[in-house]
């Protein structure tokens, strides 16, 4: 079973933004994230809006310091794609803030491109 996980790639700084999050929050995401390697998803993952489709997911997670986001996409099939881990600090209701949803957006653009090298690195020249 484990052989047909997707791999975690990592885009941006979303490594270490996650492990700067607290720890109950980190264990939450890895979770989350370890369920979309293996193809399913936590119940707690919902889409993103603005990305047309399902295959950019977001998992929110409460904790005492605040409220945490972990953005990734299952859209391609070489790999599950890490766009962006951060603390939600928009005052504006349940909305994303405007600099985050760039962020996510530039890194979806490199998780393509990445997504791309990895599927001719597995073709036999």
């Amino acid at each position: 079973m484990a052989s047909s996980a997707k791999p975690l790639e990592w885009i941006g700084s979303s490594y270490k933004d996650l492990l700067a999050l607290p720890p109950d929050v980190r264990r939450f995401f890895g979770f989350a994230l370890s369920l979309a390697q293996a193809g399913d998803q936590h119940d707690a993952a919902k889409v993103l809006k603005g990305f047309g489709g399902a295959g950019v997911l977001e998992v929110v997670e409460d904790d005492s310091g605040g409220t945490y986001r972990a953005v990734y996409t299952v859209r391609f099939a070489e790999a599950v794609f890490v766009l962006h881990c951060f603390q939600k600090k928009s005052k504006r209701g349940i909305e994303t803030p405007k600099e985050d949803m760039n962020i996510i957006r530039a890194r979806l653009k490199l998780a393509e491109t990445l997504a791309k090298e990895l599927r001719h690195e597995k073709t036999p020249h």
